[in-house]
Parts: C-alpha cells; sequence; structure tokens
C-alpha cells in the first residue's frame, strides 16, 4: 500500500528461478509470525505468495533469467506484499484476471493464479510496472 508507514518492513531482491518460490515464501511467512496469524491465515498467504511468485517466474520471464523484488510491511495486524517482476508485463490485466485465462495452456496452466490469490488476501492489485513487467500488491488483516 502506497503512503502506509509500516512497522516493520523487509526487502529482497532474488533471482527469479522456481527452486527460490518455496524459500520467498517461507521468508513471507515467517515474517508474518510477529502478528500472530492462524495456522490457517499463514496457509492463505502461503498460497498466494506462491501463485505470484510462480507467476511471475513462468509468465513474467518466460525460461529468461531476471530478478524478483519482494517488500513486505506489516502495520498492527495487516500485511502488505509486493511482488515485482520486471518481465514481459501483461497487455489486459482485466483479462488475465478473470478464471481459467492462460496464455500457456499447452503447459497446463489452468489459469487461476490471480482467482486464487484474490480469494486467499483481502486485497489484489495487479499493475504493469513502468520499468517492465508486473507490480503484485495483496493485503490480508490477520484476526
Amino acid at each position: 500500500m502506497e503512503g502506509i508507514q509500516f512497522e516493520n518492513k523487509f526487502k529482497l531482491e532474488i533471482d527469479a528461478r522456481l527452486e527460490n518460490e518455496g524459500f520467498i515464501r517461507s521468508m513471507v511467512t515467517a515474517f508474518a509470525v510477529q502478528i500472530n496469524p492462524t495456522l490457517s491465515e499463514i496457509n492463505d498467504i502461503k498460497t498466494a505468495v506462491s501463485e505470484a511468485i510462480t507467476n511471475s517466474i513462468v509468465h513474467g520471464y518466460n525460461g529468461k533469467a531476471g530478478k524478483i523484488t519482494v517488500v513486505v510491511g506489516i502495520k498492527q495486524k495487516l500485511i502488505d506484499i509486493t511482488i515485482i517482476d520486471n518481465g514481459v508485463g501483461i497487455d489486459d490485466i482485466e483479462r488475465a484476471k478473470q478464471p481459467f485465462f492462460t496464455t500457456r495452456a499447452k503447459d497446463e496452466r489452468s489459469g487461476m493464479g490471480f482467482t486464487l490469490m484474490e480469494s486467499f488476501m483481502d486485497s489484489l492489485s495487479v499493475k504493469n510496472n513502468p520499468d517492465g513487467g508486473l507490480i503484485v500488491n495483496m493485503t490480508k488483516a490477520i484476526n
């Protein structure tokens, strides 16, 4: 969330490699522990982060080298997660957010990434990065 003053925050830049997805997911959820989420809330965050990272790697970079930046902030009982890549971006974001839409059907991609992120988090924002690629922002209030 732009303009929010977080109580605690971290930023990670890492190679856009599928083998790094689990590490990123673990970093984000370990950071979230400080606001005492339930196991269900942790699983929601893990699933949403996993989808965002995998989409950045598979669709954003399409097997080419690149970087992913992950910024996570906490304020009171809210976790804010931003995933940034400099890949190819998306021409029609609203269409891409529709369930089952995929540009990689032959690779057995379900087209449910954004739908899953949206269902597990309280908010989802997807926009093209001015430097190329995407900026995905997700928030979740921890009860």
